[in-house]
Order: C-alpha cells, then sequence, then structure tokens
C-alpha cells in the first residue's frame, strides 16, 4: 500500500469523529419532530422518523461490517442528505414548497452513489496484485453503479405509487400533450393538443373533479427528470474520480467522497 493512501486512512480516523456532531444534532432533531409527530397522531410521519433512525445506522454498519473507512465529510453529507428526504422532504413538504428541492436531492444522490461505486472499484484495483483496472474503466462502473441506483430508487417510487397509491412520482400540471391514444383511426400518429386551459375528470360516483390550467401529468416528467439529473451527478463525479486516479496527489480533495479499506 502507497503512502498516500495510508495517510489518507490516518485522515479518516482523526477526522470522522466530527461527523459525529452532525449526527447527534440531526438525530436529537429527528427524535424531536417524532414527539410532535406523536402528539399530533400523525403515525405515518412516525414511521418517516423511525426510518430516519435506521437509515442513520446503515454507515456505522458498513464501516464496521466491511472494514470500511468512510471520510468526515461523505458521512456527514449521507446523514445530511437522510435527514433532507425524510424529515424536510416528506414530513415538512419541502418537496412541495420549495422549487427544485427534489431535483438537488437526486442530484446528491448521484454524485453519492456514483463515489460508492468508484470506491468498490478503485479498492480492488488498489489492494490486488491481480487487476490492473485502467481509470477509464473504474469511473465507467462507477457512473453505471450511480444510474442503476436511480433506477431503482424510481422502480421503488413507482411501486409505492401503483400499490400503495402515495405520490411519490410528484405530479405536475402540463399545458400540452401528444398522444397516439386520440388517433381516431388507430394509427400510430401522435394527437397534439395544445394551449390546455382545463381538465374535468369524471367519477362513477358523480364527482367530478376540476383541473385548472391545464392537463395532469402523472409522474412520467418527474421520473425522468430524476434520472436526468442522477446522470448529471454521476458525470460530475466521474470526471473527478478519473482525475483522481490519474493523480492521487494533486487531485486529493476527491477523498473526500470517496470510502478506504480498514485494515484492523
Amino acid at each position: 500500500m502507497g503512502k498516500f493512501a495510508k495517510k489518507m486512512k490516518k485522515k479518516y480516523n482523526e477526522t470522522n469523529k466530527k461527523s459525529i456532531v452532525v449526527y447527534l444534532i440531526l438525530r436529537l432533531l429527528v427524535v424531536i419532530s417524532m414527539i410532535f409527530q406523536v402528539l399530533m397522531g400523525n403515525f405515518e410521519n412516525v414511521f418517516m422518523c423511525v426510518l430516519s433512525l435506521l437509515l442513520f445506522t446503515i454507515p456505522t454498519i458498513i464501516s464496521e461490517k466491511f472494514k470500511i473507512g468512510l471520510p468526515s465529510l461523505l458521512e456527514a453529507i449521507i446523514y445530511i442528505f437522510i435527514f433532507s428526504t425524510t424529515i424536510l422532504g416528506e414530513i415538512n413538504n419541502f418537496y412541495g414548497v420549495i422549487p427544485f428541492w427534489d431535483t438537488m436531492l437526486h442530484t446528491i444522490n448521484g454524485f453519492l452513489c456514483a463515489g460508492i461505486g468508484f470506491s468498490l472499484v478503485d479498492l480492488l484495483n488498489q489492494n490486488s496484485k491481480q487487476i490492473n483496472l485502467s481509470p477509464i474503466y473504474v469511473v465507467v462502473v462507477a457512473f453505471c453503479f450511480s444510474m442503476t441506483i436511480g433506477i431503482l430508487w424510481e422502480f421503488y417510487e413507482f411501486t409505492a405509487d401503483y400499490v400503495f397509491r402515495t405520490d411519490m412520482q410528484k405530479d405536475r400540471i402540463i399545458q400540452n400533450i401528444s398522444t397516439v391514444e386520440l388517433n381516431p383511426y388507430g394509427k400510430n400518429i401522435p394527437i397534439k393538443i395544445n394551449n390546455i386551459e382545463k381538465t374535468q375528470i369524471y367519477s362513477k360516483d358523480g364527482k367530478i373533479t376540476t383541473i385548472e390550467n391545464g392537463y395532469l401529468d402523472i409522474g412520467i416528467i418527474d421520473t425522468m427528470k430524476d434520472l436526468f439529473v442522477n446522470f448529471i451527478g454521476a458525470v460530475v463525479f466521474s470526471v473527478i474520480g478519473y482525475l483522481y486516479v490519474k493523480n492521487r496527489e494533486k487531485y486529493k480533495f476527491a477523498a473526500n467522497f470517496i470510502p478506504v479499506k480498514n485494515n484492523y
């Protein structure tokens, strides 16, 4: 093992204590939020708080079980990311209140997952005498790993919406549609409807639901947007990862986002 790798491991062991402060503060905020949700009788939100507390344990479990050291900055970002998605996003409706909140989190997710995928291959590459992978191969694997996680998450959102009638794939109002479903002759030629001002939905029970200012898209735009920004985050890290493999000393800032192997 090179001197640089040993130096980075020592740095991780010393600085990871700083992420404990972030962990304790966020954990306290989650507990406080859970108490409020119990008092208000919002037990679905209580479940989200419990889920957050469980997710907070993942970095420690991974570190201890697989002997992997997480950089302090990476670990803190993971904790903040979990808190931002569950407590802020779901319970406090930051997804609806703050524009681009969901977009920001999916971009960060693409970046972080690319870093995790990169570390898996880079650790193997550095600790094996039989394997010597090119930098391009390493970053392509990292990119593909990130995109796979992003796709699996969209599968999860679709399943939750379809089975449990949630709305994780957020709907939105659009004014223009193009569909072959409305072609009167059944041909594969889309019918275009522009400048939609109002849509009305008639239910069997006689209820009429009016959608003002357009037509309700049921999640496809949100899904594709999420995958696109995940792509951007993965590409950004892939470029950084490539530079890091080519010259670890010069681009050592990238090590703040890359787990390392602990031999203890």
